[in-house]
């Protein structure tokens, strides 16, 4: 017959569950507190111009492929087929007046960007942008290995927009499956209050992912909102206006273990962020493509990094 719990083993129980129970409110509070507090501004472009010392334009840098991926060629910071996506515009609901704009437009004739895969494709001939702080040589501009990633962003209203503010870390570019993905935000451009937050980690056997749908309780083609990913030794934690994200599936914070984070300090590995207008191929092209959606743009207030 098993004994009674004696008061002092009882009290021990107490005591041990009470912290179980802290260290439990107290991991879910670091989660849930501004990412911002404590730490300071580290790196920061407010977008009054574009300081091609720190930026690169053109497809994703990489030796995996082209760089290219949907139905728009990213240009180069020259423009291509006459048409350059980058400029930054005059805008009042930016913190500074100023804004970052990349554009997207539909060319609609065979175009002669090298290496794009959709020059003769009529569906495939758009001109958009992609800014990064990373060569496809594997020279990095700006990275970090851990921080607080932040941009404020204004999304379009499209049928084919494809979004994104993401990071990838140094090693990728010359050796592609060593490659860590952070998808800060992948927005769909007919999907307003909704969008993806993921992390990727491609090739190799230790390949592996988590992912995260988010509502959004105001629209984000009519409203400016703030999209970060929290990066520290071994995870990554996304968060949509200073919030931590919470997977619509389960009810719990998306606080994701980064695998390769011991490699990546071995390497002394960092991430470098890229800012994407790109077009979807996964939904059909529009039958007949209406004038006022062969031209379409996104705005970027600021991006920095907190530290």
């Amino acid at each position: 017959m098993t004994s009674p719990l004696s008061r002092r083993g009882f009290l021990q129980a107490s005591s041990a569950w009470l912290a179980l129970q802290c260290q439990s409110a107290s991991a879910a509070t670091a989660v849930a507190d501004d990412p911002t507090v404590g730490r300071e501004i580290v790196f920061e472009d407010r977008f009054n111009s574009i300081d091609w010392s720190v930026w690169d334009a053109g497809p994703k840098a990489t030796t995996a492929a082209n760089g290219f991926y949907g139905r728009s060629a990213f240009a180069s910071k020259y423009g291509d087929e006459g048409f350059n996506p980058y400029a930054i515009v005059d805008d009042g609901a930016a913190e500074d007046g100023k804004a970052l704009e990349i554009s997207a437009k539909y060319i609609g004739r065979p175009m002669n960007v090298p290496n794009y895969y959709g020059n003769s494709l009529p569906e495939f001939q758009w001109i958009s942008g992609n800014l990064q702080t990373a060569r496809p040589d594997g020279v990095v501009l700006k990275g970090w290995r851990k921080g607080y990633f932040e941009a404020r962003m204004l999304f379009p209203r499209h049928p084919l927009t494809w979004p994104a503010f993401w990071m990838l870390n140094a090693r990728s570019i010359l050796e592609p499956k060593t490659s860590i993905e952070l998808d800060v935000v992948e927005h769909k451009g007919w999907e307003p209050t909704v969008y993806g937050t993921y992390l990727h980690e491609w090739g190799g056997q230790d390949e592996s992912g988590h992912g995260a749908g988010v509502e959004t309780p105001v629209d984000m083609t009519v409203s400016y909102c703030r999209y970060g990913m929290l990066v520290d030794d071994k995870r990554c934690v996304p968060y949509f206006n200073r919030v931590p994200v919470r997977d619509r599936t389960t009810g719990m914070l998306a606080d994701w273990p980064i695998t390769r984070s011991a490699r990546m300090d071995e390497e002394l590995d960092v991430f470098w962020p890229l800012l994407t207008l790109a077009l979807r191929t996964d939904v059909p092209f529009p039958q007949p493509l209406k004038e006022a959606d062969m031209f379409t743009r996104m705005r970027v207030d600021y991006f920095r990094v907190y530290a």
